[in-house]
């Protein structure tokens, strides 16, 4: 009889954030929970601070206690959400922003999958991943008055072969554990993973040239590894174009930081609730998983929030952190509750609440 193995001991953050996050982020810790004993994972958590409240609190939106946690004690984390002032604030930032810079999370994934199977619909299995730290964000940007009066504003797009290559590894990656995933009974349409390289080389041949060139020696440096993989390259505005008329040509697409943003938000409508949609923002160990709704003030209170995006978001967390078995329980008891579509929140068409959802999953898990 082979031998049972060791118990692997985890510890998460959990960030709720403001609005509905403080409603959702707790539906990511009970399924965390009821994961199967058999998979030898034991979670542990801790409560940590960031956002608007926690601003008006104490001054900070973003404690020092919060980011050395993570860093030191935690092997993952849960962000919910943020509220922003509606007028500039002094001495206030995004949390989630400086999370990233603080922890070095380059890349922001975000998978983008269709809510059920309804007749007629396009189906629609991606995911986005979009470098997140350089391009056109670096926001080095001047303006300057010419002779005759008139202003010209400049900015710099900053593309560098270390962050393509990253980039480029953890997309790989990706569609290597989605198809994981797949084989272990997910539901899906692609058969065979797929890797799609974004760009506008054809314009921009030194810096797209350099993302394009760059993420195809990453592929081709490791051929042994990749090669059950399709890969391709596709020029951004066809991209938008095909994106929208056959969604289901995809599978991961790659992109440098300002096509990813665009990407992933146009993507997203494809799928007609961001109540659904996750993301996960990923260094080379470490991930924090995080819904792309926002706080949501005009429902928050009233227990009709979805869980959905959280419980996601949940998913692709475990998947980097290299627990795939787990990933695939979460997203095939979500798959299924969607797919059902008789449990479901108002933003769904539906009459349950955020509890009700959460139970329909656990059952199914």
């Amino acid at each position: 009889m082979a031998a049972r193995a060791a118990t692997r001991n985890l510890r998460i953050g959990l960030i709720p954030g403001d609005g509905i996050g403080r409603e959702v982020i707790p539906a990511g810790r009970k399924v965390l929970e009821a994961l199967p004993s058999s998979l030898g994972l034991n979670f542990s958590f801790i409560d940590l601070e960031a956002g608007w409240g926690t601003f008006q609190a104490t001054g900070t939106a973003l404690p020092e206690r919060t980011v050395e946690t993570l860093k030191k004690e935690c092997n993952g984390a849960l962000f919910g959400a943020v509220s922003s002032p509606t007028t500039k604030v002094a001495g206030y930032s995004s949390p989630i922003v400086a999370l990233r810079k603080r922890l070095n999370l380059y890349a922001n994934v975000r998978p983008v999958k269709s809510v059920s199977t309804v007749p007629g619909a396009k189906p629609v299995d991606l995911v986005i991943v979009r470098e997140n730290t350089e391009d056109l964000y670096v926001k080095e940007e001047t303006t300057r008055t010419l002779e005759d009066g008139t202003k010209v504003a400049e900015a710099i797009k900053r593309i560098s072969e270390t962050a393509s290559k990253r980039i480029g590894k953890i997309a790989l990656e990706l569609a290597l554990s989605r198809q994981k995933i797949r084989n272990g009974g997910g539901i899906s349409h692609h058969s065979v993973p797929k890797l799609t390289v974004t760009h506008k080389s054809n314009v921009l041949s030194q810096t797209d040239g350099l993302f394009r060139e760059t993420v195809r020696a990453v592929y081709d440096a490791e051929k042994a590894r990749y090669q059950g993989i399709t890969y391709e390259e596709q020029i951004v505005d066809s991209m938008v174009y095909k994106l929208f008329l056959i969604p289901s040509d995809y599978d991961v697409i790659v992109a440098p930081n300002l096509y990813g943003d665009i990407l992933s938000d146009g993507a997203a409508a494809l799928v007609g609730s961001l109540g659904v949609v996750p993301s996960a923002n990923v260094g080379d160990d470490f991930a924090i998983g995080e819904p792309c709704h926002g706080s949501a003030p005009d429902i928050e209170g009233r227990g009709i929030a979805n869980p959905v995006a959280t419980i996601r978001s949940v998913g692709v967390m475990l998947e980097f952190m290299g627990e795939t078995e787990a990933a695939a329980v979460v997203h095939r008891a979500v798959d299924a509750n969607l797919a059902e579509g008789l449990i479901k929140t108002p933003d769904l068409g539906g009459s349950n609440t955020t509890e009700e959802v959460v139970a329909d999953v656990l059952r199914r898990m």
